[in-house]
């Protein structure tokens, strides 16, 4: 479902969210899996806090922005493994 370009993850659940699904699961264990050094870019229909929170465990800095109404990106980098 995700896949790493160029170093970097761009998922955009928005619509999986919105039919009642809750990726979080799926989400960490990709980045559990992905390479050093990968950017994560995560888009939103809403900040994703208990999200934020388990990036910010895995010692990533969380850059939340909110693009427009219902829809966040969150950026962050994994730094180390996990």
């Amino acid at each position: 479902m995700f896949e790493i370009i160029d170093k970097k993850a761009v998922m955009d659940i928005r619509e999986r969210v919105a039919k009642g699904e809750h990726p979080r699961r799926e989400i960490l264990n990709f980045i559990k899996a992905a390479p050093v050094g990968t950017i994560f870019e995560i888009h939103l229909p809403h900040r994703g806090e208990p999200l934020i929170a388990n990036l910010q465990s895995f010692g990533m800095n969380v850059i939340v922005n909110e693009i427009e109404p219902m829809h966040f990106r969150l950026m962050a980098v994994k730094l180390a493994e996990l």
